[in-house]
C-alpha cells in the first residue's frame, strides 16, 4: 500500500481547530430552536456544550428567528432546559425586525403587529407604539410568528398595509422545530398577508446578515461562531455575514442535506450536536493514497468513488439500500463533506450524480 502523502492542496469550507471553538472563538451566536431544545422536548448535550462554552470564557448570544418570546422568556425556557442564559445575551428576529421599522419610521410611530407579547415588547423598545386596529392609521405592520396569530389578527394587518402601511416580515421561515415534528412558521404565514394584499414584506431575520451583525455588536464579541441546524437559514445568514459557521444535526438539516449543500449554505464545522462548542475539530486533509485522492479526517480516510461514498475500510456506503441508515462517525461525516462538495463543484454543482444514502452520524 501507499503511504498517504500530501497532495496539491484544494480548499475546502470545513475547517479546523486544535483547540475546543470556545477557546478558538470569543462568541457564539447561537440559535434556539432545534439546536438548545426542540419545542418543549430536550436535546441531548446541548447544557453540556453551551454551559461549557461559557466556562471557557466564551460570550453567548442567543439569536433566534423566533419572534414569539420575549428576552425574558427566552432565559426561563433556557433554564427549563438547564442552559444558563440571561436577557441581555437574547437578540430576536422581534428584535431585529423592530431595528428595521426603527430605521424607516420616525420615533413614537404607531406600529400594528401581527404577533405575540414578544414582538410587540420589541416594538415598544425600539421607540414605537402599538396600535389595535387598522383604524388606527398605522404606518407600519409587522409580522412575526406566535400561536395567537389568526385569520382576524392577519385580516387586521392587510387593511393596513392595504391602506399604505409599510410592511415588514421579522422572518420568513417556513417551518418551526416542534416536539412533534415541523409545524408552520412564520414565512408560511406571511405569505397569506403578502398574497392577500399583493406588497411584499421588507424581511429581517435569518438569512439576511443583518441580525448576525445586530447580535454580534450587541454582544461585544469580536471573533464570532455562528451556531445552527437549518441550513439555508442558519448557515446561508452565517455566511453572507462571513462569519463561520458550526452545523449540528438535532434540527431540520440532515446529514444528506449537508452533503448536498450548495455552496452558500455550507458549513465551516460540523458536528451532531452542541458538544462541537467544546471540543477540538480536526483538520480535514485531501491526500493520495493508493493512487487516488482521498480526504483524511483524524484517522479515517474517505472519498467519493463514481458517485458513491466510499469510506476506507468499510466498503462503498451506497451498496447498502439507500432507505435503511448507515452509521458512521462523525470523522467520516466530516470527510464525506469534503469529497462531496470537491465532487459537486467538479460537476457544476450537480448534486443528483451523488448517491447517498440516509447517514446515522455517532460521535466518538
Amino acid at each position: 500500500m501507499t503511504q498517504p502523502a500530501d497532495v496539491s492542496p484544494l480548499t475546502t469550507p470545513l475547517l479546523g481547530s486544535r483547540k475546543p471553538l470556545a477557546e478558538t472563538y470569543d462568541v457564539a451566536l447561537l440559535d434556539l430552536d432545534g439546536v438548545c431544545f426542540a419545542g418543549d422536548a430536550r436535546i441531548e448535550h446541548a447544557a453540556e456544550g453551551v454551559n461549557g462554552a461559557r466556562a471557557r470564557g466564551m460570550r453567548l448570544s442567543f439569536v433566534t428567528n423566533n419572534a414569539s418570546r420575549a428576552p425574558q422568556a427566552v432565559v426561563d425556557k433556557l433554564a427549563r432546559n438547564d442552559i444558563e442564559g440571561h436577557p441581555s445575551e437574547v437578540f430576536s428576529a422581534a428584535m431585529d425586525g423592530a431595528t428595521i421599522l426603527a430605521e424607516r419610521v420616525p420615533a413614537g410611530s404607531p406600529v400594528y403587529v401581527i404577533g405575540g407579547a414578544g414582538l410587540r415588547e420589541a416594538v415598544i423598545d425600539a421607540g414605537l407604539s402599538v396600535v389595535d386596529s387598522a383604524e388606527d392609521h398605522p404606518v407600519a405592520v409587522i409580522q412575526g410568528w406566535d400561536p395567537s396569530v389568526d385569520w382576524a389578527m392577519m385580516s387586521e394587518g392587510v387593511y393596513a398595509i392595504n391602506d399604505g402601511a409599510l410592511f415588514v416580515a421579522t422572518n420568513t421561515d417556513a417551518t418551526l422545530p416542534t416536539e412533534r415534528g415541523f409545524a408552520l412558521g412564520n414565512g408560511s404565514l406571511v405569505v397569506a398577508v403578502a398574497h392577500a394584499s399583493g406588497v411584499e414584506p421588507i424581511a429581517g431575520g435569518k438569512p439576511f446578515p443583518g441580525i448576525y451583525e445586530r447580535a454580534l455588536a450587541r454582544s461585544g464579541g469580536s471573533h464570532p461562531l455562528a451556531v445552527g441546524d437549518r441550513l439555508n437559514t442558519d448557515q446561508v445568514g452565517a455566511r453572507a455575514a462571513g462569519i463561520p459557521g458550526l452545523h449540528v444535526l438535532t434540527g431540520v438539516s440532515t446529514a444528506r442535506d449537508v452533503l448536498t449543500a450548495p455552496v452558500e449554505e455550507r458549513p465551516s464545522y460540523l458536528h451532531t450536536d452542541l458538544r462541537g462548542l467544546i471540543e477540538a475539530h480536526p483538520e480535514p486533509e485531501r491526500v493520495l493514497c493508493d493512487q487516488a485522492i482521498w480526504w483524511r479526517v483524524g484517522r479515517t480516510r474517505v472519498r467519493v468513488d463514481a458517485g458513491l461514498l466510499d469510506w476506507h475500510g468499510h466498503g462503498v456506503l451506497a451498496q447498502v439500500p439507500t432507505e435503511e441508515p448507515v452509521e458512521v462517525s462523525l470523522d467520516a461525516y466530516r470527510g464525506f463533506a469534503c469529497a462531496a462538495w470537491e465532487y459537486a463543484d467538479d460537476h457544476d454543482g450537480d448534486t443528483s450524480r451523488l448517491t447517498i444514502p440516509p447517514l446515522r452520524v455517532v460521535a466518538d
